[in-house]
């Protein structure tokens, strides 16, 4: 019995220690270039110029550095969904991140650069675009929404719509 109440107790510190160093941590302003990393549900659509559209959820890890209030590298890993002609077995891609502020907590954002897309009926890569918005619910927490344009062929379009969080550390 009296491990059990040790055990409970030294939990109870230990949680009580790292809630007090997560508090003043989130009251720090934190400097550039600072790192984030996030994680999405992605609503793919596979849209060929012949025959019908496929579309599934998947999900996608983000992340990356900003360099200031204005400019970011991310990278994008994502995979899953499956509709019975098409699974997606993995998008991996570089951006260039351009960012807006519009208010303290809100910013709009632009991303450009190289997506490569790998499905089980084809692997191709090419140019991709998008645009999202993000809003702060903590002092290192966002939620966030985009569009991007994938992979833009002459034979198929690839766009995803994402919804999630971001951690700035």
């Amino acid at each position: 019995m009296k491990m059990t109440v040790l055990s409970l107790t030294s939990a109870a510190l230990l949680l009580g220690s790292g809630a007090f160093a997560a508090s003043a941590q989130a009251q720090q302003s934190f400097g550039y270039p600072e790192g984030y990393i996030g994680g999405d549900a992605m609503f793919w659509n596979l849209d060929p110029d012949r025959g019908s559209s496929r579309d599934s959820t998947g999900l996608r890890l983000r992340g990356g550095a900003q360099f200031n209030d204005y400019f970011a590298l991310e990278g994008h890993l994502g995979t899953g969904g499956s509709d019975g002609g098409a699974k997606l077995d993995y998008l991996a891609g570089v951006y260039a991140k351009g960012i807006a502020p519009i208010a303290p907590n809100v910013r709009l954002y632009g991303l450009a650069g190289m997506t490569e897309v790998d499905f089980d009926i084809d692997r191709e890569s090419g140019f991709s675009y998008g645009a999202g918005a993000e809003v702060d619910i903590a002092p290192n927490v966002a939620v966030g929404a985009d569009y991007m344009r994938y992979l833009d062929k002459s034979a198929y379009d690839f766009d995803a719509a994402s919804v999630g969080l971001r951690y700035r550390f």
